[in-house]
């Protein structure tokens, strides 16, 4: 199968890393360069007789994830058109409907509405940090978190017990593995090619006042379940909608609608980092929850 490759690229599939080398990194390197050459399937499958004997058993999981993670960054030959080989995310993101905002919020709904519709409040100043992440992320996955963009860790879920008020930032998303590889190769704990499939869909407004924010919140649950939105301590809101198993093509749909909103387009990287609900800003602000449900999650299995 792999004669009609490059000598380069059969050279790596021939020799892959043993266990404890960089197995994980090794996958997505080479994901990314098969893309051009054979389908997802095809890759899945050379991928997994190339480390059947590399030391330890590699699930398919793994393998899959690193052939979907590398999908955007694929090399490409010279004068390929990605507008074909790309998914529909990689296409440009609508203009704000400024009209469609002005109209949305204009109909009177506001940050106290918002807080009126939670069903479920927190009413006193204790830290709630951990019991909220413990709802939105059941049994002991691996959590990306950070006190900033340069000082994070990857680590389970119970190996952050305690520490989590006082970090600013989370992947909303499960990590596959400890260490990713970035685009450029480099080994990392906030990598693309580390996070897991998508659990929650983050919307971000920073234009406009906050009842602003809070009126188009409100609308977009109207299409999607919101189990957060919280105050990022700054300028912006954040709401976190339960998206996990929904085809991605619906989700694409969805959060195509809410830019045209006005919502952060960047929130669609499943790597990127977003607020932590209840966590603190670097400037000290407490990232306040102004609205919690729970009953979406309700009877999904905990995360694996």
């Amino acid at each position: 199968m792999t004669r009609e490759l490059p000598s380069f690229l059969r050279d790596l599939i021939a020799v892959p890393p043993r266990a404890g080398q960089g197995v994980h990194g090794w996958l997505f390197r080479a994901a990314r360069q098969l893309h051009a050459h054979y389908p997802g399937t095809e890759i899945v499958r050379l991928l997994r007789e190339a480390v059947r004997l590399c030391g330890r058993q590699v699930p398919d999981s793994e393998i899959l994830a690193a052939v979907q993670n590398s999908l955007p960054c694929a090399w490409q030959p010279r004068g390929y058109s990605s507008v074909t080989a790309r998914p529909a995310t990689a296409a440009k993101w609508p203009a704000p409907n400024l009209k469609r905002i002005q109209a949305l919020c204009s109909e009177g709904c506001g940050l106290a509405d918002l807080w009126e519709c939670s069903p479920i409040r927190m009413e006193d100043t204790r830290e709630h940090t951990e019991t909220i992440i413990d709802a939105l992320f059941p049994g002991n996955p691996l959590l990306c978190c950070g006190k900033s963009k340069s000082e994070f860790d990857t680590k389970p879920r119970e190996d952050w017990r305690g520490q989590l008020a006082a970090l600013q930032l989370i992947v909303p998303s499960p990590m596959t593995a400890i260490e990713g590889v970035t685009k450029e190769g480099k080994p990392s704990k906030h990598a693309l090619s580390n996070t897991g499939p998508r659990r929650f869909l983050v919307c971000e407004f920073d234009k406009g006042t906050l009842d602003n924010h809070a009126a188009l919140l409100l609308h977009l649950a109207g299409y999607a379940p919101m189990i957060v939105a919280l105050h990022s301590g700054g300028k912006s809101m954040h709401s976190w909608f339960f998206i996990q198993g929904l085809p991605e093509d619906k989700v694409l749909k969805f959060f195509r609608y809410a830019v045209t909103l006005g919502a952060d387009s960047a929130t669609w990287t499943r790597s990127q980092f977003v607020r932590m609900p209840d966590g603190t800003r670097d400037s000290g602000k407490r990232q306040t929850v102004f609205f919690l449900s729970l009953k979406p999650l309700q009877g999904h299995d905990p995360i694996t």
